[in-house]
């Protein structure tokens, strides 16, 4: 096993036992943040490696199908996980609402990691939303965008704080000399260059107003949701209303 693989194994591992039913909550919470901090460390670590040579981390972009019921939604789940972790995002509608399709812009390494959280946290923010009664006289639906999107909200938060804390923490310099604050300075900045070029008049997303009142709960939701993959299963379609 590669120690890119080793890794990944660890914190699936870790996710594993935050999952398990038999687990107590502090115990479940210990495993959760030490995965958070283990998978955004990995990232650090890819970036550092990769630091002088492109290709050992090539910038690419990849289709990542959202269906539906609420695929603009998942969308946004999708989209604040990319973001985190220093990807751009291309929002492409699918034809008469049968489902969308996000296109993610970046290194190699970080689509990667998106895949995974996203794998892992679009199943439990559907577990989540299906499990939370909805309050007399709220309409399901609305609640249940609302729900979504608090859920993607502070999951969101809490990725991008646990990417600044591993770059942060980060002593090491990489091969060419540089420290990670730099590296990862700069591969942003070749992310956004890149995707200016090759998205030269890319509109923007119409801003949304939700009715339902959700948030709250999903955003609870979000604070305790795992922040890694424990299995590369997807949840597609499964709300049914």
């Amino acid at each position: 096993m590669s120690t890119t693989d080793a890794k990944l194994a660890v914190i699936r591992k870790l996710l594993a036992q935050a999952e398990d039913a038999a687990a107590s909550p502090a115990e479940a919470e210990t495993f959760t943040a030490k995965a958070a901090e283990l998978m955004a460390r990995y990232g650090v670590d890819r970036a550092m490696l990769a630091d002088g040579d492109e290709t050992a981390d090539a910038i690419t972009d990849r289709e990542i199908p959202v269906e539906p019921p609420y695929a603009r939604d998942k969308f946004g789940l999708l989209a604040g996980i990319a973001r985190a972790l220093g990807l751009r995002v291309v929002h492409k509608s699918g034809y008469r609402g049968r489902g969308t399709t996000a296109l993610l812009f970046g290194y190699s390494s970080d689509i990667e990691r998106t895949e995974i959280l996203f794998t892992s946290l679009l199943l439990q923010a559907v577990r989540g939303v299906l499990a939370a009664p909805v309050p007399p006289g709220e309409h399901t639906a609305a609640y249940r965008r609302s729900w979504i999107v608090g859920f993607s909200t502070t999951v969101h938060h809490r990725l991008t704080e646990a990417e600044e804390r591993a770059r942060s923490r980060t002593t090491s310099t990489s091969a060419a000399g540089r420290s990670a604050e730099v590296v990862l300075a700069d591969r942003r900045q070749v992310v956004d260059q890149r995707f200016t070029e090759a998205f030269p008049r890319l509109g923007t997303m119409g801003r949304r107003y939700l009715s339902g009142g959700g948030h709250r709960d999903g955003a609870t939701a979000g604070r305790r949701a795992d922040l890694g993959a424990t299995s590369l299963r997807s949840e597609r379609g499964a709300i049914d209303r």
